[in-house]
């Protein structure tokens, strides 16, 4: 088994994070538990003292007396799981009002549920935001992420990595799992369990956690889909409003990912729903109850997990690169579908995705159906396939799955 040392990971959000702190007086990294925030801060402000409001004391001293609390602090300071304390805000919102230090605060969250909100609004024109989510695959084999701008461009050819697909897609991308070469499914276990018996906890009063776990789990079934809030309420015997609140906390917690479609002038009417994706292939085998890679090949599930594999790669290649990631579907009510549509500003680039190993032309049709329409789209497009090929064919490059971003 291959064990990764997390010194190797070096994040691509290091630069864009260190920019940052010489700007904005306050930086906010947000992303899931477990997610690397806490290491990547430390090593990118290694100045900076440390604090983690999930430590009682800290907590207790930071709610009953902030003003105290951040007194403490007379150089720059992280902040680790400010969602703990989240009116500690305003009181910084008053130093930094004074004090325009660039970089004083180094804030991390692992819950948006009104936390976003909260450090939107209360340090408005003071607070970069950024997102760190678990590994990229580049960032996992220590190589550089490529301008993920450029994806409808062949890149060069590189080694298929020393693990399989499969195996992949069952670990997930937990920095913790390759670090330490935990077995997923235990790690796993452990993690959802504290994200629901913690986390949600925290944010919403849920009467009924065995619902809401057979929620989630429902939803782990529809990845890659699109959300039906109706069919989701009536499996899961919860109303319609419960299930979108749900949902809510999902997003939130960045279990779950609703890519919108790519609303534009077309002659026929497209679907409007969004689609749900997970952005852990690992927790996602784990909701499925998939207990070893080898289950995964002959899974119905399959091509799912995969898309939803090369979406979470992406996804992952423009967030942590500071940048809000340009990603939607397109699908009309005749049938026609590209799995993803970067919108670049200027152009939109198709992207289609197909677990299959071996190349089949039928693969293109979206793809040359949507360049078809005469939007502003890219002349060129991109599949991602189960194989190893990389070659360009047509309008459109052909990427494998280790060079899906």
């Amino acid at each position: 088994m291959l064990i990764y040392n997390p010194l190797m990971f070096k994040r691509t959000l290091s630069g864009k994070l260190s920019a940052l702190a010489k700007k904005f007086p306050v930086v906010s990294i947000m992303g899931p538990r477990q997610s690397g925030k806490t290491t990547l801060s430390k090593k990118v402000f290694e100045e900076h003292d440390y604090v983690s409001l999930e430590e009682p004391n800290e907590r207790e001293f930071a709610l009953a007396d902030p003003k105290g609390f951040l007194r403490r602090f007379t150089g720059g300071v992280i902040l680790d799981e400010i969602q703990r304390a989240p009116d500690l805000l305003s009181y910084i919102q008053g130093i930094v009002d004074k004090e325009d230090s660039p970089g004083r605060f180094i804030l991390t969250g692992s819950q948006q549920f009104h936390l976003m909100e909260k450090v939107s609004q209360t340090l408005a024109g003071r607070v970069a935001i950024v997102y760190l989510l678990p590994l990229s695959l580049n960032e996992l084999l220590g190589q550089k992420t490529p301008d993920p701008w450029e994806i409808d461009m062949l890149p060069e050819k590189k080694h298929r990595p020393p693990f399989s697909l499969e195996e992949i897609l069952y670990k997930g991308l937990y920095p913790r799992i390759h670090d330490k070469g935990l077995e997923p499914h235990d790690w796993l276990s452990a993690y959802y369990r504290t994200y629901v018996e913690r986390d949600v906890r925290d944010v919403a009063n849920i009467g009924n956690m065995e619902a809401f776990q057979r929620f989630v789990r429902l939803c782990a079934g529809r990845t890659g889909q699109l959300l039906n809030l109706s069919s989701l309420a009536s499996d899961c015997g919860i109303s319609h409003t419960t299930a979108r609140h749900w949902i809510s906390i999902l997003q939130a917690g960045f279990i779950i990912h609703l890519l919108p479609p790519h609303h534009a002038n077309f002659s026929k009417r497209i679907i409007k729903s969004p689609k749900i994706y997970f952005l852990d292939t690992g927790l996602l085998c784990y909701l499925l109850r998939i207990r070893e890679p080898g289950d995964i090949p002959v899974h119905p599930m399959k091509g799912a997990i995969f898309e939803t594999f090369v979406f979470s790669d992406i996804y992952k290649a423009f967030a942590h690169s500071g940048e809000l990631p340009p990603l939607y579907f397109w699908r009309d009510r005749t049938g026609h579908e590209v799995d993803i549509v970067i919108d670049t500003g200027k152009r939109l680039v198709p992207v289609e995705i197909k677990s299959a190993e071996t190349i089949d032309s039928s693969f293109f049709d979206g793809l040359k159906y949507y360049i078809s329409l005469g939007v502003p789209v890219s002349k060129t497009g991109v599949l991602v396939h189960g194989g190893d090929a990389l070659y360009q064919r047509e309008n459109f490059a052909v990427r494998p799955w280790f060079q899906c971003s």
